[in-house]
């Protein structure tokens, strides 16, 4: 059975965690929003695999403390930081020690997404958990158009929607509804399902 993606986020704003809690709510993905470090700390199954949000700065253990924390006790669930335009090149030094990615303040939820569903691929790539809908992956791809390969491909990658559309020279929306089609023709339910796949692939999986 595959596993389920699950959130837990650690934010001392009480408004930023209010949108993190709509955020997920709205997608239908379990989350715990918590408010400290400490809180974190003490949730009774951090070994479960999960997406982890952080926010850089807090009072008490930041951010990069409780990353620090998270290793000492092998706990390998992805870190996505989150971070005020003037604590980016903090996140990127985060992202050198160990993070997979880091989200500006005030985040945009479908960037949000994407990025929480990309960890989750990779981490359940790293773990071998789920159950993917491999058979006729190649066929599928075959399927696609020229530009929907090229959307296809820049997914896979982690770009977001804005950063596919600068790149193609198309405009968000464009995008968007490229996606769409992609995600439809490859019968991936989710950007982590279609991550997954394209890596099987790539590995000489069954394809």
């Amino acid at each position: 059975m595959t596993a389920k993606l699950n959130v837990l986020a650690v934010d001392d704003d009480e408004f930023a965690r209010a949108l993190l809690h709509g955020v997920f709510a709205t997608a239908g993905i379990p989350s715990l929003i918590l408010a400290s470090a400490a809180e974190l700390l003490q949730h009774e199954d951090l070994t479960s695999p999960a997406v982890l949000l952080l926010d850089v700065r807090m009072p008490g253990t930041s951010g990069l403390e409780l990353q620090a924390m998270l290793r000492a006790r092998s706990i390998e669930s992805p870190v996505i930081f989150l971070t005020g335009s003037a604590d980016v090149s903090i996140a990127v030094a985060a992202m050198r020690a160990g993070a997979f990615d880091f989200v500006e303040k005030p985040f945009r939820a479908v960037e949000l997404l994407e990025k929480v569903e990309l960890a989750w691929a990779h981490c359940l790539a790293r773990t071998a958990l789920g159950d993917l809908p491999q058979a006729g992956y190649t066929k599928r791809l075959r399927s696609l158009t020229m530009t929907e390969r090229e959307v296809h491909d820049l997914m896979i990658t982690g770009r977001t929607s804005k950063e596919i559309a600068s790149e193609l020279g198309n405009s968000p929306r464009t995008v968007e509804i490229h996606r769409r089609r992609v995600m439809e023709k490859m019968a991936a339910a989710h950007l982590s399902s279609l991550v997954r796949m394209a890596t099987r692939a790539q590995a000489g999986g069954p394809s």
